[in-house]
């Protein structure tokens, strides 16, 4: 038997503004949406590296204000990228903490993001 790595979903309630953020800001590219029909919510694949999120404007897919704590190899790198970009909603720090150095990122639907290099 094998276990795979788990997807997480996170919820999101405006198209556009998902798309600036994830794939505009953070860099992640569309593997596949889906909606059921004209006027209906988004679904969405993403992926950056090796880490795939699901989007989902579906109520009930998931909790508004959920935490991912996603490791990283190098956050330096990944923190000098997000700052060249200049995101007008998001100007993320970089903490050293006692498991690691963490990068702690809010979307625009109150979803965190934490990309954390761990010691």
């Amino acid at each position: 038997m094998q276990i795979s790595s788990a997807i997480p979903i996170i919820r999101i309630f405006d198209e556009a503004k998902a798309k600036e953020f994830y794939l505009d800001f953070l860099g992640f590219t569309t593997d596949w949406e889906h909606h059921f029909g004209d006027n209906f919510p988004l679904y969405l694949q993403i992926k950056r590296s090796d880490l795939i999120l699901h989007l989902s404007e579906h109520h009930g897919d998931a909790t508004p204000g959920s935490a991912i704590f996603i490791p990283i190899d190098d956050i330096n790198t990944l923190h000098t990228e997000l700052l060249n970009k200049d995101y007008k909603y998001a100007k993320p720090g970089v903490q050293d903490l006692p498991w690691g150095r963490m990068m702690d990122i809010a979307d625009p639907f109150g979803n965190h993001l934490r990309f954390c290099q761990q010691v």
